[in-house]
C-alpha cells in the first residue's frame, strides 16, 4: 500500500528535500536517470544504440509554475533535437514530452502548451525524428489528446500514450488505432481516484490486455510499454496471431530496468526502445519508479538504513 503514499510524496517539497539529502539517493538516481546534462544523456544514447536498442529521450520537468519555465522546457527540447541531428542519432532516438512542462496547467494552458510544443515537433520532423506526448494524470487526458489531434494534422507521426488503469482507455484506444497512429500503452503511474481508474492490479492488467488487443488489431503502430513478462508474452502472441511483422510494433522499457530482457528482445529481432530520462529535475520521476516496483523501494530503504 506504499505506492499511493510515494506517488503523493512525489509532489511534496519537504520530502523532496529529505530524499535529495540522503547519501544513498545519488546511486539510486543514477540507475534510472541517464545524467543531468545533455552531453551525459547523449553518451547513454550512443551506448544503447550500439547494442541495437532504440531510444526515446525525456528532458525531466513537469508541473511548471510560470511561462518562463515553460519556455525553458521548449528550449531544452529544441537543443536536444539539434544535438540528435548533429550526432547522427535522429534515426534511432525520438523524444517524449510532458505537456505540463510546456505550461498545460497554467491559465490558458491548453493553448500555451500547444504553442510551446509545436516548434519542438516541427524541429523533430526536420531532423528526421519524432515526438510522443506522454500522458499524465486523468485531468489532462482530454487536453493532451486534443493537442495530439492538432499536431497530427501536420505531423501524423506524433505519438500518444494511454494508460490502462483509466476506465476510459479502451475507448481511447479504439479512437487512436487508425492508420499511421503511434500509441504507447502503459499501465499508469499516477495516484488516480477510484471514480476514474481501476484500483486493483489485476483489473489494471486485464484492461491492459483488452487495450493491447484493440491496438494490435488496429491499423496503427502499437508501442508496448511494459516490464511485465506476461504482457510481453501476450503481445508477442497477439502479433503472431494477427500477422504483424517485427517492424510493425515495438516494445518499450525504462532506462535501468530489466536490461537483460531488453537485450533478449533485441536478440530475437524485436524493436526495443529504451525510455531515457535526463535533467536536474529528477525527483518526481524517481519517486514514481520507487512506487511502481517494490524491489526498487526495498533496495532504497535497506541502503538508507545501512548508511545510517
Amino acid at each position: 500500500m506504499l505506492g499511493p503514499v510515494l506517488l503523493a510524496a512525489s509532489r511534496s517539497a519537504a520530502i523532496r528535500r529529505l530524499v535529495s539529502a540522503a547519501p544513498v539517493t545519488r546511486p539510486m538516481v543514477d540507475r534510472f536517470i541517464a545524467g543531468e546534462r545533455l552531453t551525459e544523456s547523449l553518451g547513454s544514447v550512443r551506448s544503447l544504440t550500439a547494442r541495437g536498442l532504440d531510444v526515446t529521450l525525456d528532458h525531466l520537468g513537469e508541473d511548471v509554475t510560470d511561462r518562463v519555465e515553460a519556455l525553458r522546457s521548449r528550449d531544452a527540447y529544441l537543443a536536444l533535437t539539434e544535438a540528435l541531428a548533429a550526432e547522427g542519432l535522429a534515426g534511432r532516438a525520438e523524444m517524449s514530452v510532458k505537456l505540463s512542462a510546456f505550461g498545460q496547467a497554467l491559465p490558458g494552458g491548453h493553448d500555451l502548451a500547444l504553442a510551446n510544443v509545436t516548434p519542438v515537433v516541427e524541429a523533430a520532423a526536420a531532423a528526421g525524428t519524432t515526438v510522443t506526448l506522454d500522458m499524465e494524470d486523468h485531468t489532462t487526458v482530454d487536453s493532451t489528446l486534443a493537442i495530439l489531434g492538432e499536431l497530427r494534422t501536420r505531423f501524423p507521426q506524433t505519438g500518444a500514450v494511454v494508460q490502462s488503469y483509466l476506465f476510459r482507455t479502451e475507448d481511447d484506444c479504439r479512437a487512436l488505432a487508425g492508420e499511421g497512429s503511434r500509441v504507447r500503452l502503459v499501465k499508469g503511474a499516477y495516484n488516480e481516484p477510484a471514480s476514474v481508474a481501476y484500483q486493483d492490479k489485476r483489473e489494471v492488467d486485464r484492461s491492459y490486455v483488452r487495450c493491447l488487443k484493440i491496438l494490435m488489431a488496429g491499423e496503427g503502430y502499437p508501442m508496448i510499454g511494459s516490464h511485465d513478462p506476461r504482457m510481453v508474452a501476450i503481445a508477442q502472441d497477439l502479433a503472431h496471431r494477427l500477422g504483424r511483422k517485427l517492424d510493425e510494433y515495438e516494445f518499450q522499457m525504462l532506462y535501468g530496468i530489466r536490461v537483460a530482457e531488453q537485450e533478449r528482445l533485441v536478440a530475437e529481432g524485436h524493436r526495443m526502445r529504451v525510455y531515457v530520462p535526463y535533467g536536474t529535475d529528477w525527483y518526481g520521476y524517481f519517486m514514481r519508479r520507487l512506487a511502481e516496483r517494490p524491489a526498487n523501494l526495498t533496495f532504497f530503504l535497506r541502503s538508507l538504513v545501512g548508511r545510517r
